[in-house]
């Protein structure tokens, strides 16, 4: 009974972050700095369910590390194409790993309306993954940048190793100057759940890069590769916030 009931609850978890419902989200593991708790419903009944009421739904499945202070989830999303006269598919919307950071506002309470939003470009990733155990680097992203109202929002991405090489703080800081407000969110993770993402990233390149698509047949390729309505709605956040 008590499995039963801990496996509902992650499911119940689950739903809640990755369906950004309003509200707070309970931390599975309590406040210590370095428990976790990776946010993967059970496979099998999920795809029964969606497939059988809808077979045009897609498979939810964020990787998420929930911490005392703060919780990082990050999930795919994938490039959009265009069709040429010629029938031809060009990438029209490049695809990105979106990195949504959202604070603990207590013990197991994270407040997702407060979330943040950094989507990562593919050579972003790269540098993700070839960072060692001792390696740091940083992203800065101008959501405005090209237009009117660049400069109004600053985004810094750090990705910084322990001194003990043995883990990393994944930190954001965004700064909007239209609003006069600061924000600053810091997750920190262990050499597994790092490895964890590297080998997601790794795995997900090639798909945000179109490149999975490259000998699949073109009949209908259009309406396939179009993004969900979460994924248009995290990148218009991310460069219009």
């Amino acid at each position: 009974m008590m499995k039963l009931q801990r496996w509902l609850s992650r499911n119940q978890l689950f739903e809640q972050i990755v369906c950004k419902k309003a509200g707070h989200v309970g931390h599975p593991l309590g406040s210590h700095p370095f428990s976790s708790r990776v946010g993967i419903p059970d496979s099998r009944q999920n795809f029964t369910r969606t497939v059988g009421e809808n077979a045009s739904d897609r498979v939810y499945a964020a990787y998420s590390v929930y911490k005392g202070k703060a919780g990082l989830s990050m999930m795919p999303c994938l490039p959009t194409f265009t069709k040429l006269e010629s029938g031809c598919l060009v990438i029209g919307r490049r695809g990105s790993i979106m990195l949504t950071f959202f604070p603990a506002i207590g013990e197991r309470k994270y407040d997702w309306t407060k979330k943040q939003l950094f989507a990562l470009s593919p050579t972003e990733v790269g540098t993700l993954i070839s960072l060692g155990p001792r390696d740091s680097c940083e992203f800065f992203h101008d959501p405005g940048m090209l237009s009117s109202s660049a400069g109004q929002v600053r985004k810094s991405l750090t990705i910084k190793a322990h001194a003990d090489g043995n883990g990393y703080f994944i930190s954001l800081n965004v700064v909007n100057n239209s609003e006069n407000t600061k924000n600053f969110l810091s997750v920190p993770f262990t050499a597994g759940e790092f490895s964890v993402m590297k080998t997601a990233c790794s795995f997900v390149l090639p798909h945000i890069l179109g490149w999975d698509q490259l000998k699949k047949p073109s009949p209908g390729m259009g309406k396939v590769f179009q993004p969900n309505k979460v994924d248009r709605e995290a990148l218009s956040l991310e460069w219009e916030r």
